[in-house]
């Protein structure tokens, strides 16, 4: 697809603003991914917002594992989350993970308590619960609100050392628990956790809570802008209030760890910007959602072409730059709204049809024998790899007397406009010349087995009757060269636009579509099937296909469908 003109949207506009007005000298953003599942779209909208923005106006974007949750994250996970966005086309400033500023998040803390600003509360999780009231009425005070700065520091600093047990004890802000904002009523910044933790092993028995780690490993960073969806809005002034009241930049000794670490630090008050998030129909891209799938084996894998994670999309053949243009036709708003799958083929299909090479290969093959070529004839016909751009070249395609052609491309009682072969009936063998079906082969059962035909030997190409006209043309492939493969025909994994909709009184995984992956033996013409894995072509008249990136071999080919050359759905929907 070609170029196009920079992208408007709010929030390149408030980063214009800021620095045009000299608020910022420099753009500085992050990609903040929890290393607890792998990436799915609705990340890619994130990815290509903060690592785009960053790119267009010279700054730079970090790629930020918010590692505050042991137990439940895991290397692998990082390694993917990695992997996902160099292959979307971005490349990190510096690679940081919130536990590099656990000793600065702790420091922060006993500020707050020394400022008067946190307390120890003993309350449990269901107490707190009940303290904190609802939208409708104010929450209460903790009974240990109140505690001395003196306590407070004491008992934090024992928590620290792991005196207590998981859960018995918590930090809390302490700011205003009739705050209108539920998030501002003295909301928890530490809990105790005694768990293992993948980067600094069972040197902390007490985490932090995102919204507290979050802010302060932004500002940090220096992160200018801080981009989040939407759902984080409400969570925006206690950003603020965190970023505000530890004050990194005026005290120096609360990060020192930092430097001492080797890691540059520059902190700043950085601003945090919500929009909304991908929503696309079809699509499940809740983390629990997908771990469950994956778990109870509806799919093989995180990486299962029908999910819709980074790694799924990729080995369907989805491609970074169709990934890309979706995401720039979507835009960046505010508004919450749900873009029709179909949106997102299209995007696909643009790309691919730019970029893919044509190869021929019948999926559901039915043998026509053309009889009046010799029984030994063979030879060899130069095809254009692209036919709306000569830069992909030629290639050499071996034709027989006995070819396969797909079983739909015949019909012995031809349906009203059907342009292909019939009995009797003429059809262009792609780039051969016109057949004739002169006698159709059935088998006891009364079906299909064979078709023989004849050739027009003046409609060959370069003839004076090439220019004979038929109505249809069809694809073949040479039986005697042909390379069997294993074809995976994928479809959407949901056969309803919402599948967590639950307004039908389903579960969700009642919704999943049984023809969301079927696989076929197909015959391939020999250039499609010794390729590299990855490799992406349109096979004409089927639609686009990828050699799958773990099983496909050169004596051994699997290709899986990424998409279909036409919108199936909409003409099912009668669209």
């Amino acid at each position: 697809p070609a170029p196009t003109a920079a992208p408007q949207d709010f929030i390149r506009q408030i980063v214009r603003d800021d620095l045009a007005s000299g608020k910022h000298a420099a753009i500085h953003t992050r990609f903040p991914p929890e290393p607890n599942g792998y990436l799915h779209i609705g990340h890619a909208k994130a990815i290509c917002l903060s690592f785009g923005i960053a790119k267009e106006f010279d700054g730079w974007c970090n790629l930020r594992l918010d590692d505050t949750n042991p137990g439940r994250e895991d290397p692998e996970f990082v390694e993917g989350i990695k992997e996902d966005v160099r292959w979307l086309g971005f490349q990190w400033h510096e690679l940081r993970h919130a536990s590099d500023y656990f000793d600065v998040f702790y420091r922060g803390a006993l500020k707050l308590i020394e400022d008067g600003k946190a307390y120890v509360d003993d309350l449990d999780a269901e107490q707190v619960r009940a303290y904190r009231g609802t939208l409708t009425e104010p929450g209460r005070n903790s009974p240990y609100r109140e505690r001395s700065i003196e306590e407070n520091l004491d008992l934090f600093k024992r928590m620290r050392a792991g005196e207590f047990a998981d859960g018995s004890k918590t930090l809390r802000a302490k700011i205003d628990m009739a705050a209108g904002n539920i998030n501002l009523r003295d909301p928890a910044l530490y809990r105790i956790r005694k768990i293992a933790h993948q980067n600094t092993g069972d040197a902390w028995p007490i985490y932090p809570m995102y919204d507290y780690a979050h802010a302060l490993s932004d500002a940090m960073e220096g992160i200018t802008h801080s981009l989040c969806t939407l759902e984080f809005e409400d969570h925006r002034p206690l950003y603020d209030w965190c970023v505000d009241n530890v004050d990194l930049p005026a005290h120096p000794q609360l990060w020192q760890s930092v430097v001492e670490a080797g890691l540059e630090a520059k902190p700043a008050k950085p601003r945090q910007i919500e929009f909304s998030r991908l929503n696309l129909s079809y699509c499940i891209t809740s983390k629990r959602k997908l771990a469950q799938l994956v778990n109870e084996n509806f799919v093989d894998g995180w990486d299962d072409p029908r999910m819709n994670t980074l790694r799924g999309l990729r080995r369907r053949g989805f491609t970074p730059a169709g990934l890309r243009l979706l995401i720039e036709r979507v835009g960046v708003s505010k508004q919450n709204s749900v873009i029709d799958y179909a949106v997102l083929e299209g995007c696909i299909r643009e790309d691919l049809d730019a970029t893919a090479a044509r190869r021929m290969a019948v999926l559901d093959p039915l043998k026509l024998v053309l009889t009046n070529l010799p029984e030994g004839h063979e030879e060899t016909l130069t095809f254009p790899n692209h036919p709306k751009d000569e830069s992909f070249g030629t290639r050499q395609v071996p034709f027989a007397r006995e070819v396969w052609i797909e079983r739909d491309d015949f019909a012995e009682v031809p349906p009203k406009g059907f342009h292909r072969l019939k009995p009797d009936g003429e059809v262009r063998l792609r780039g051969v010349g016109i057949v004739k079906c002169t006698e159709v082969i059935k088998d006891a059962g009364g079906h299909v087995t064979e078709l023989h035909g004849t050739l027009d030997p003046d409609t060959r190409h370069g003839l004076p009757g090439a220019d004979r006209k038929v109505k249809g043309t069809i694809h073949w492939v040479s039986a005697k060269h042909a390379v069997a493969a294993e074809v995976r025909l994928y479809d959407r994994l949901f056969g309803v636009a919402a599948p967590d909709g639950e307004d039908d009184g389903k579960n969700w995984l009642e919704h999943i579509n049984p023809e969301a992956k079927r696989v076929v033996r197909g015959w391939l013409e020999p250039a499609a099937a010794n390729v590299d894995p990855e490799q992406r072509f349109q096979f004409e008249r089927l639609g686009y296909f990828v050699a799958d990136r773990h099983d496909h071999r050169a004596d051994a080919p699997v290709f899986n469908r990424t998409v279909t050359l036409r919108d199936v759905w909409a003409r099912a929907a009668g669209q």
